[in-house]
């Protein structure tokens, strides 16, 4: 544990059994754990009765993660849409505000499925909502199943940019993933650079330019299948790699040396 960077995974809210739940999916925690070794402490979306950069202060990296709810759309001058829903404006203003903090400390962000959604509305972009009814899209939905298996299988291409942060982990060219999602970027933030695509044009994966070390948004699923997928290991590891880094310089004086 002394060597286990500390990794915050803010919360999806739900209403269930007459309390309000703050809770992340096991896939993504279990990443953390199999991926590299890292500890994640999950981070309730409590909005302004949390401090997030003392929290910061404390973490090593941040996992933004998928979740059935859309980012709401007023966040990026649209009107809510029922055939959207459902949203999670609680989770909204704690993830915009953690995006915010992590960038302006310099702390590993790994954006995944509406995660990297939320990094380009953060930052100044749109959304398109249910791609799949927009010509010229693919179909990008889960298949419907109850076996997560199947749900979360890797089906579909995307093409790597050749100069970008995603070849020097995955290697150029095409990778196959595991993406599953209603919901795409529209317009792409000032400061976001594209890293990958779909052969529909849909933007798969993100950077934000000029952030040092890691931090990345993939709209596909890498925690699923990260300890039998090459591609989705090599992510996770790299972002335990740039959390290490982070927890080195966060604690200078090794805890081994210590009297």
């Amino acid at each position: 544990m002394v060597n286990s960077p500390l990794i915050a995974v803010p919360v999806d809210v739900k209403e269930m059994d007459g309390y309000r739940w703050h809770a992340a999916a096991e896939p993504y925690l279990r990443a953390i754990v199999r991926g590299f070794g890292g500890t994640p402490l999950i981070l309730p979306a409590l909005s302004g009765a949390i401090d997030i950069d003392a929290a910061l202060d404390r973490m090593d990296g941040v996992l933004l993660t998928g979740s059935r709810s859309n980012v709401h759309p007023e966040r990026y001058g649209e009107a809510p849409n029922p055939s959207s829903e459902p949203y999670d404006v609680a989770r909204d203003a704690t993830t915009f505000a953690l995006i915010a903090a992590a960038l302006h400390k310099q702390v590993p962000l790994f954006a995944i499925c509406r995660g990297m959604q939320e990094l380009n509305v953060a930052l100044g972009g749109t959304l398109i909502s249910e791609l799949h009814e927009h010509e010229g899209r693919h179909d990008h939905r889960a298949p419907v199943s109850d076996a997560q298996e199947e749900r979360f299988a890797i089906r579909q291409d995307v093409d790597i940019a050749t100069d970008g942060c995603l070849a020097t982990i995955l290697g150029p060219g095409t990778v196959r993933v595991n993406s599953l999602h209603r919901q795409g970027i529209g317009k792409l933030a000032p400061g976001l650079a594209v890293e990958a695509v779909a052969p529909d044009g849909t933007i798969e994966a993100v950077r934000v330019v000029g952030a040092p070390g890691f931090t990345i948004g993939v709209q596909w699923h890498p925690e699923y299948w990260v300890e039998s997928d090459q591609p989705s290991a090599r992510l996770f590891a790299a972002f335990g790699e740039a959390a290490r880094a982070r927890m080195a310089a966060r604690q200078p004086v090794a805890l081994s040396g210590a009297q």
